[in-house]
């Protein structure tokens, strides 16, 4: 009978570069930047990991869909590098192959790396990775912001919400993430805004406006992780444990059948719903100190803060006006900046958000430390609406 992975992998190190319009840098410098970082954080040497995981969502680095551009770009000695993607949950997909690998016993220490350069694509916006006269004519194609926008009409309609309600915490959302980035230095969009702002700001797919966004950037990161056991004999203390890692998969229902509203995302909850069974959450209100989930739009993010059970079903609006997710809140969300403001390079973004849950928990996150924090959960949602991926993972403290 399967046990789970809670307390038996230990985060060993850590790093990401800074994110933003890296057009001085290719993919290769982007990861060993953060790369350099992490093995600095682990005290360890090249030869002492076991194998690696590689993340990247566009074919925009070359060699086709395999692990040879991060072994030569790190100059890893020789070891297996498995190339993973799954949409924007690619960077955990990527951290979870490392953790199994050393849950399972098969490596000692094993790495995570995630990468992505959009703003070589030439695209305003996420580039279409469509396959023209080959797409399913069934699969709802369009704008990512034009199939984000339709959800939060969508929710709007079903709990009754009042439109200018609706954009007032859409706007509380995004000025938050613009608050919390600003005190980031890795962060790509560090620019504290209003809510005068966030609401008048041009519109790209109603009721989204721009700062409703989050930023086209570039960017890597990179996690070492071993067992616990081995980390004490390195020498670490303190230790951040994996304490759950799920991934749920659309199977076509939402795209099928009248069932779903296109209201929330199911998968979510189901992620959502395993985690807290394996890492023992019985009410992750109160057990979990902060989240870092996927504001791809604000309305994405006040969605997912009901499919994680953190508010009441329809009532994510009336705790987001209310400072629940803010830094000071009782439930700090995005306090590094999330996708909307450190940035979204697709295949890094799922160990960008580790990163900070992994910063905080060390008490080493800077100005925007928060007191004490115990628990850390990430959230990633790959795709759209009626067809996604959602993924879960849980740190903690050690115990």
């Amino acid at each position: 009978m399967a046990s789970g992975i809670k307390d038996k992998v230990a985060i060993l190190g850590m790093g990401c570069c800074k994110f933003g319009e890296r057009w001085e840098s290719g993919p290769e410098e982007l990861m060993v930047e953060a790369y350099r970082e992490a093995m600095t954080d682990a005290g360890i040497e090249p030869e002492q990991i076991d194998a690696a995981w590689f993340s990247t969502h566009l074919d925009t680095i070359g060699s086709g869909k395999g692990g040879l551009p991060l072994s030569i770009a790190l100059r890893l000695p020789n070891i297996g590098v498995t190339r993973v993607e799954n949409f924007c949950a690619s960077g955990t997909e990527a951290f979870r192959g490392a953790v199994y690998a050393v849950a399972s016993g098969a490596c000692d220490i094993a790495l995570a790396v995630g990468v992505e350069k959009l703003k070589d694509t030439g695209f305003g916006g996420l580039p279409p990775t469509d396959t023209g006269l080959f797409t399913s004519q069934w699969v709802a194609t369009g704008s990512a912001p034009g199939n984000f926008a339709q959800l939060a009409a969508a929710y709007r309609t079903k709990h009754g919400v009042d439109k200018d309600d609706l954009k007032r915490a859409m706007a509380h959302i995004s000025v938050k993430s613009h608050t919390n980035g600003a005190k980031n230095p890795k962060a790509h969009l560090r620019k504290v805004i209003t809510e005068e702002q966030a609401i008048n700001a041009p519109m790209i797919a109603e009721p989204l406006g721009l700062f409703d966004c989050c930023g086209v950037s570039d960017g890597a990161a990179a996690a070492i992780v071993c067992s616990p056991e081995l980390a004490r004999k390195l020498g670490k203390r303190d230790l951040v444990m994996v304490k759950a890692l799920q991934l749920a998969l659309s199977n076509g229902s939402e795209a099928s059948y009248n069932d779903w509203d296109s209201t929330h995302f199911h998968t979510t909850r189901i992620a959502a719903t395993r985690a807290y069974n394996e890492a023992g959450i019985k009410s992750p209100r109160e057990e979990v100190s902060m989240f870092e989930v996927h504001d791809c739009f604000s309305i994405t993010e006040l969605v997912t803060m009901e499919d994680l059970f953190i508010s009441e079903e329809g009532r994510a609006v009336h705790d987001v006006l209310d400072g629940v997710y803010d830094a000071d809140g009782a439930v700090p969300c995005q306090i590094d900046g999330g996708l909307k403001c450190f940035g979204h390079p697709i295949g890094a973004s799922g160990i960008r958000m580790l990163y900070e849950m992994y910063l905080q928990l060390q008490g080493r996150a800077g100005e925007r430390q928060l007191p004490d924090p115990k628990l850390g959960m990430t959230h990633n949602l790959g795709g759209q609406p009626q067809q996604n991926v959602a993924a879960i993972c849980i740190v903690g403290a050690e115990g």
